[in-house]
């Protein structure tokens, strides 16, 4: 973080409860675009919330609702095996009902804010977060979704029911999707089951596949990142969010 970004927890309604919630923001006067930043199994944890600060620093107000929040407050891992355990459980006890109040009551308090034009956001989650990303983008609000290798979109939601995917044509904005072919938890068939929907709802949308790239590659604290494809995709989401995000005059 920079002089240039302002940062706190702050908490946030979210249906019938609330939950904390990670803010960063330009600290220059203005009035900015707004973007959601959904996490991984490993909680809002530092990765998270230094890219809320990233886009803060491109002139976005980023805000990360702490999903996990109903089971564990505060909750925030590393990476290691036991990790990982943890954050999948954490993850079998959310529901796409309350995972979307999470997005709805992050967005709610983003256009609360004075420096937020209130005329539509961007999402952006990364592993269990890139999924989540896929279900919030079927609000209305969310105009532009960067889902970055949301493993379980084509076969599942979270909670039970329909896959997510089946849900492709409420999507009214624009979804990139990030995926590694090197990912051992997301199939080919599964990415190419994606972009079947997104065409056949016809949502404007990219697919990009990176062939050297696993699960994780866009977190530098992940032993699979990848800094070569983390650095493309990272200029593919400003462009997204450029050219669909509300912007100030």
């Amino acid at each position: 973080m920079t002089s240039l970004v302002r940062t706190q927890t702050l908490t946030i309604p979210s249906g019938d409860t609330e939950i904390l919630a990670y803010l960063a923001e330009p600290s220059r006067p203005g009035r900015f675009g707004a973007v959601v930043v959904l996490q991984e199994v490993f909680g809002v944890n530092s990765h998270i919330r230094e890219v809320a600060e990233r886009l803060a620093g491109a002139g976005y107000v980023a805000i990360a609702p702490h999903i996990y929040h109903r089971q564990v407050p505060g909750f925030e891992v590393g990476y290691d095996s036991a990790d990982l355990e943890l954050g999948r459980r954490y993850k079998q006890g959310t529901s796409a009902d309350e995972l979307l109040a999470d997005v709805r009551g992050a967005i709610a308090h983003l256009y609360s804010q004075a420096n937020v034009i209130p005329e539509g956001v961007g999402c952006i989650g990364f592993c269990f977060g890139g999924h989540v990303a896929y279900l919030a983008a079927t609000l209305p609000e969310v105009k532009a979704t960067a889902a970055f290798y949301g493993a379980g979109i084509a076969t599942m939601p979270p909670g039970g029911g329909p896959p997510t995917l089946s849900r492709t044509g409420e999507i009214t904005g624009t979804l990139y999707g990030f995926f590694g072919e090197k990912d051992p938890l997301i199939a080919a068939e599964e990415v190419d089951q994606i972009e079947a929907a997104l065409t056949d709802h016809n949502v404007p949308h990219q697919i990009f596949r990176y062939p050297d790239a696993e699960h994780g590659f866009f977190c530098d604290q992940r032993y699979s990142y990848n800094p070569t494809t983390a650095r493309d995709a990272w200029e593919q989401v400003l462009q997204l969010f450029k050219t669909t995000l509300p912007a100030a005059p």
